[in-house]
Formats: C-alpha cells, sequence, structure tokens
C-alpha cells in the first residue's frame, strides 16, 4: 500500500552499507532501517550522494529499494533517488522505481550536462509527467551547478506530483523567498546539515539529512524542540552535533559519515571504490571528532523530550 511522504519531519539520505568483499550488506542496511524507526525518523531516502548512487547498478538500486520497502512495510515513505545524464534514462528509473514500490521520488537534474533553465525545467518534466509519485527536486547548485530559481519553479507549480524541495543552496534567504512566492505550495527541507536548525526556524517543513544515518535520536530531538518553539534546547544539541555536522559539507562526506555510522554500531566503514576508506592523520582526525562527541552525547537532554 503507497505510503505517500508528508514531505514533513526528518528524512535519513541513508547510506548504502557494503561487506569487505564489496556487495550490498543488507542485514546492516536493515539494522540502520530499524535505529531510524526506533528513533522516530518520518521517511527515508535512497541511492543518493551519500548513498554512493554514482557506483551502484541499476540492480543494486532496484534491491536496496525492494528490501527497503518490505522491511519498512508502511511505517514511513521510502523515497527513491534518480539521478541520471539522460532524460530517456531517468523517466525509466522513474518508472522503475513506482513499480518496485516507491512512495516517492527526489530528483536531481541532469547530471554532468549543465543545462539551462529551459533544459532543466524540460528535464523535470519529463520526469514529473512519466509517474503518479509525488516528487521532491534537490536544488544543489554548489555541487551540481544548476540552481532551480524562483522563474523555474513558477514554470513547475503546474506539476500536480512535484510537491517539495530540498533546499540545499546555502542561503537560507531561499527559504523565505519561496514562502513569499508560493506560501505552501512546495513544502521545503533543509538539504545542509550545518544550517538545519536555522531552516527550521526560518519554516523549512524538514530536514533530509546526513548524521542522522549515525545519530538518529539527537537529530530527532533538535527537530522535536524546534518544532515545539524550544529552541534553547534544541541549540543545546545543535551545538554540540555541529563538529559531526561539518562533516557533511566536505567532499569526503561519504567516508566520514560511514565511520561516525560504524562508532554507533550501525554502519560499517567500507566504501565502493574510487572511494577509499580513510587512514593515517585524516582518519585519526575525524575519528577523534567522532570520540569526544560519543563522550559526551546528550542523553540527559533527549530524554527530556
Amino acid at each position: 500500500m503507497p505510503n505517500s511522504p508528508t514531505w514533513q519531519g526528518v528524512y535519513p539520505a541513508l547510506l548504502t552499507p557494503f561487506t569487505a568483499d564489496d556487495t550490498l550488506d543488507l542485514a546492516l542496511f536493515k539494522a540502520n532501517l530499524q535505529a531510524q524507526l526506533n528513533a522516530g525518523i518520518h521517511g527515508f531516502v535512497l541511492g543518493g550522494s551519500l548513498g554512493e548512487a554514482s557506483t551502484l547498478s541499476r540492480a543494486e538500486k532496484q534491491q536496496l529499494l525492494e528490501e527497503a520497502v518490505a522491511f519498512v512495510d508502511g511505517r514511513g515513505p521510502v523515497i527513491m533517488n534518480i539521478a541520471e545524464s539522460a532524460t530517456g534514462e531517468a523517466v525509466k528509473a522513474a518508472q522503475e522505481a513506482q513499480r518496485a514500490g516507491a512512495d516517492g521520488l527526489m530528483l536531481l537534474p541532469p547530471m554532468r550536462y549543465y543545462a539551462d533553465d529551459r533544459e532543466t525545467v524540460a528535464f523535470f518534466r519529463a520526469v514529473a509527467e512519466s509517474t503518479d509519485l509525488p516528487i521532491m527536486l534537490y536544488n544543489n547548485p554548489v555541487d551540481y551547478k544548476i540552481n532551480i530559481s524562483i522563474a523555474m519553479f513558477e514554470e513547475l507549480a503546474s506539476l500536480p506530483n512535484v510537491r517539495a524541495v530540498k533546499e540545499s543552496t546555502r542561503d537560507l534567504t531561499n527559504i523565505t523567498r519561496m514562502r513569499n512566492a508560493f506560501g505552501d505550495r512546495f513544502r521545503i527541507l533543509g538539504g545542509v546539515d550545518t544550517l538545519a536548525l536555522e531552516a527550521l526556524l526560518l519554516g523549512a517543513d524538514g530536514w533530509v539529512g546526513g548524521l542522522v544515518d549515525a545519530f538518529p535520536e539527537e537529530t530527532m530531538a533538535i527537530y522535536n524542540f524546534a518544532q515545539q518553539g524550544n529552541v534553547a534546547e534544541a541549540l543545546t544539541i545543535y551545538r554540540w552535533f555541529m563538529p559531526l555536522l561539518e562533516l557533511d559539507i566536505h567532499p569526503k562526506l561519504v567516508q566520514y559519515i560511514k565511520l561516525a555510522a560504524a562508532a554507533t554500531g550501525i554502519g560499517s566503514e567500507y566504501v565502493r571504490a574510487p572511494r577509499l576508506p580513510l587512514e593515517a592523520d585524516e582518519r585519526n582526525r575525524v575519528q577523534g571528532l567522532i570520540d569526544k562527541a560519543m563522550a559526551n552525547r546528550p542523553f540527559s537532554v533527549i530524554s527530556d523530550q
């Protein structure tokens, strides 16, 4: 039964765990899903940048989606990321995700080619019109070099299944621009961990998180306190979390967040080449940040929610 996303709350951008012999570690994948469910998260995003989508085969993406849908079993919407270079391939991926039981899609602009505004809108339109699934567009010009402007959203507003945006422009003013232009027509989810609380306090509906893969309870505590208007309590956890949240905006965010998830027992360090595991001073530095945070996890604050 489809579990339509509300595009509100915390949506982990899930890691893809691998075994030592470079196959999908489905047992660990499900352990992380369970930890997220235990913390009360609101949905799951599969096959994104943190999920090492660029190194996964189409069959592996399909397997992850099918396993997640079966395991979650209606306890939260499962969102499949679509990141393709060709419009036709993006359409096929969207239709395959719908057949496999996805509850929604996260859709990136065309990959590799820096499409102009007209081309980008046409790309989004072609995918949206090929599926009934609700869609969250991913607006991340910092990493993907294509900005979805207000004018482009005005064109896309006629597509009823384009429902939300993962707001990763790193310009917090954009949240207010979107609200002023569209009211509640588009749900807005903050997509940058180091700006997450600010985004929520400015009116974002949710948070697509990275470090939630390792620390779901703390992530949910920040979201819940923000929703309750308990800013001081949210800030206490946010300030503790910030050295770790900064791992999300580094080119090696996958290795860094996987190291954190391994430390909390719901992930492993294995990555897929060309990525390589951390070593020497770099690993020691990141592990030191994780160890310091682990020694001071704010469980007493969380328990008072």
